[in-house]
């Protein structure tokens, strides 16, 4: 088997999986084109060696394209297509600098206002109610923009006010419930846009045609709606706010909210760890980060970073998830 074949087949067998998988399929590419149309078996580590290293690859970009790498020749390797893995060693993860931008609820407020704006013109895939009611149930719920638009309308129960989500990423399937506000912003849509002779696809969220959006559409159509609204990082950092960055808003605003009205942040804390779909209660340290000075200290003391349990664990703590 050539490359080109290889990597199409491999392409094909990621999106399956009901993940988009953008750049690592762009990074394969890229390695086909440095190499050429070879065969498999002949790939050696000379050949690889140096699309990784090439100009101006940040440590980052270089873990990142290796690691898609190893999972590409992994996946030939266990098919008998390949002996070995034609990888130099593996260099150390980069220490993570990068901040996710935390939108304050002005800022969420002009999203809004520019979405629709900016979504009403004949050029726009996805319309601006649309786009509107997919920003709130991001902010919403705290979901990732792939859960988001792979969600499906039997994922909806609007019986029992409740979203089904299934992440590409780890194979998980969780079942949130949704506040009345969301419930209704998502029966509105419902009404207006789920027409039978208009939709083309099972998802929940549409194009102005009726078919799945797509994550990079929604990447795009973000950055147009935010430059329009204003909103742009001033700190100096390499990149803007993204579409991503209201999974984090979310997690921030609920740990900030609660904290404020005094509730139990021992059990919060888990809590919103379990809803937002991880087991580690140490992940919930990167939203503590990011909660504003004032609470930091206090809400530092509930750190799970020392510990690593699993909030399945927790027999008390699995009861009081169920009664939410």
């Amino acid at each position: 088997m050539k490359l080109q074949e290889g990597i199409k087949t491999y392409i094909e067998a990621r999106q399956a999986e009901g993940t988009p998988w953008e750049k690592g399929a762009q990074s394969l590419r890229s390695l086909y084109r440095h190499i050429g149309d070879v065969p498999l078996a002949r790939i050696c580590v000379n050949d690889v060696a140096p699309f990784l290293d090439g100009p101006m690859t940040a440590a980052a970009t270089w873990y990142n394209k290796y690691c898609v790498l190893r999972q590409f020749f992994c996946y030939w390797k266990v098919r008998n297509e390949i002996y070995g893995l034609p990888l130099p060693p593996s260099r150390r993860f980069p220490v993570q600098t990068f901040v996710p931008h935390v939108f304050s609820r002005t800022e969420l407020h002009r999203l809004l206002i520019a979405a629709g704006f900016t979504q009403r013109g004949m050029n726009s895939a996805i319309g601006a109610h649309t786009f509107r009611t997919l920003l709130l149930f991001l902010y919403g719920t705290g979901a990732g923009l792939s859960e988001a638009v792979q969600l499906e309308r039997r994922d909806v129960d609007f019986r029992r006010r409740r979203v089904t989500l299934r992440s590409s990423l780890c194979r998980r399937v969780r079942e949130i419930p949704i506040g009345p506000d969301l419930y209704d912003i998502l029966l509105r849509y419902r009404r207006t846009h789920h027409l039978k002779n208009a939709m083309r696809a099972p998802q929940f969220f549409l194009t102005k045609d009726g078919s799945q959006i797509k994550a990079g559409t929604a990447n795009k159509t973000f950055r147009r709606v935010r430059k329009k609204a204003g909103i742009a990082r001033c700190d100096g950092a390499q990149y803007q706010p993204r579409i991503q960055d209201l999974r984090y808003t979310f997690a921030v605003h609920r740990l900030t909210a609660w904290f404020r009205h005094g509730a139990d942040m021992g059990r919060m804390i888990p809590a919103l760890s379990a809803y937002l779909g991880q087991s580690d209660l140490s992940v919930a340290e990167r939203y503590l980060r990011l909660t504003p000075e004032r609470f930091r200290a206090q809400l530092n003391k509930l750190s799970p970073k020392q510990g690593k349990r699993r909030w399945r664990d927790d027999a008390a703590l699995m009861k009081f998830l169920d009664s939410l």
